[in-house]
């Protein structure tokens, strides 16, 4: 495949590239690159967060590269500082140590094995010496540490950072000293570490690697980014209709994104769906990335049986002398609504349909003689039918 080509698959689902004409040049020499990421095993299953990295690395690799998982079973043993506003727990080296079985065994449903070279950091980080240590820590600085975000802003409010949490950007950069890392890959929130590789590497005369960088998958809440530890996650191997049932969950802006970083659909055609059609053609397809073509079908037929074929709406016919009552009036008359304030909320929050579109307009006015179903939050639903 020509550079270009490349580029095109390399760059979709990417934020940033340092830098892109290293990248290129890397490319041009013609020969498999070593591409690497590392996942600490911090907890037992990896969720479709880390299959972002793990997608990335497969289009590495049916590109021709060398794909190196690294797993980090000795720095996990420190963990990763990044993105904490605490000291984090430290694991033991037996929780480490079967957390890696677990990974080793999950990667596999995404990269091809025969073409994987699986590391364990422990390799060479165990064996360093004190020496060997202090000389490490005489390629950074205090300051240059503290400079990092999460660093400085626990630092200003007075809560501790440890020396091993200074260590851990060093230890991460070394992993690509000793593999002669042509590309790392990682998550935006790793920038820092990812930067301290290519000054590591350059100090120990080697040819810096290029960061290929990711967003952060948004997890189940909308919100933060997915997290075992928030509960937000989706684990890769749990059921089928569990996955299924939480993707379809999913706002559809969120949707987008997922196709982007989960799959290789064509964007331009997802957005040409129904919404409710794309969704679940998504929950489809990354249902049988893991658990094949059979469990996914059964999952799409489960949910169309437990939440399709099954209405919500309960009926409720009203008479009424009001002429073209509003929504507002007509919620907090019948109790669903408590305060006007609370509608107003709601609409401002997009919790507010009539028959499947949201509600907007403040004063929206009901006719007589029409059917309305109508969606407040969540979980109550209401078919109304105005006798004139």
């Amino acid at each position: 495949m020509d550079i270009s080509k490349q580029l095109e698959l390399i760059k979709r689902g990417t934020v940033e590239i340092i830098s892109e004409k290293e990248l290129i040049a890397k490319l041009e020499k013609k020969r498999p690159l070593i591409i690497k990421a590392g996942f600490d095993p911090s907890a037992p299953d990896i969720h479709l967060g880390h299959t972002v990295l793990l997608r990335k690395m497969r289009h590495f690799q049916d590109l021709g590269h060398r794909i190196v998982f690294l797993i980090g079973d000795f720095t996990g043993l420190i963990g990763d500082p990044t993105g904490r506003s605490e000291i984090r727990k430290r694991l033991t080296e037996k929780e480490v140590a079967e957390n890696a079985k677990t990974y080793k065994k999950q990667v596999f449903k995404i990269l091809d094995e025969k073409k994987t070279e699986v590391v364990f950091n422990s390799a060479w980080l165990a064996k360093m010496t004190l020496k060997d240590t202090l000389e490490l820590m005489a390629h950074t600085t205090v300051s240059q540490v503290l400079a990092r975000a999460d660093f400085s802003e626990r630092y200003k409010s007075g809560k501790d950072i440890s020396f091993l949490e200074f260590m851990y950007p060093l230890l991460q950069a070394y992993d690509s000293v000793e593999l002669k890392a042509d590309v790392e890959l990682g998550g935006t929130d790793q920038k820092f570490n990812l930067l301290m590789g290519r000054e590591l590497q350059k100090d120990f005369g080697q040819e810096e690697q290029a960061v290929i960088m990711t967003p952060l998958l948004i997890g189940l809440d909308g919100v933060n980014k997915m997290s075992k530890s928030l509960g937000n996650h989706i684990g890769i191997d749990e059921k089928p209709e569990e996955m299924f049932g939480k993707l379809m969950s999913i706002s559809d802006e969120l949707m987008i994104q997922y196709y982007e970083l989960l799959t290789d659909e064509n964007l331009e055609e997802i957005r040409k769906l129904h919404p409710m059609e794309a969704k679940k053609k998504l929950a489809r397809e990354i249902v049988r990335q893991y658990h094949g073509e059979g469990p996914s079908d059964s999952a799409l037929k489960d949910f169309e049986n437990k939440f399709q074929k099954r209405d919500p709406f309960t009926e409720l016919k009203l008479e009424t002398k009001a002429i073209k009552p509003t929504l507002c009036e007509f919620l907090m008359s019948e109790k669903i609504l408590p305060s006007k304030g609370e509608y107003r909320r709601l609409i401002d929050q997009d919790a507010i349909e009539v028959n499947g579109a949201r509600i907007k307009d403040l004063d929206f006015k009901l006719e007589p003689s029409k059917e309305y179903r109508i969606k407040v939050g969540k979980k109550r639903f209401l078919k109304v039918i105005f006798q004139p």
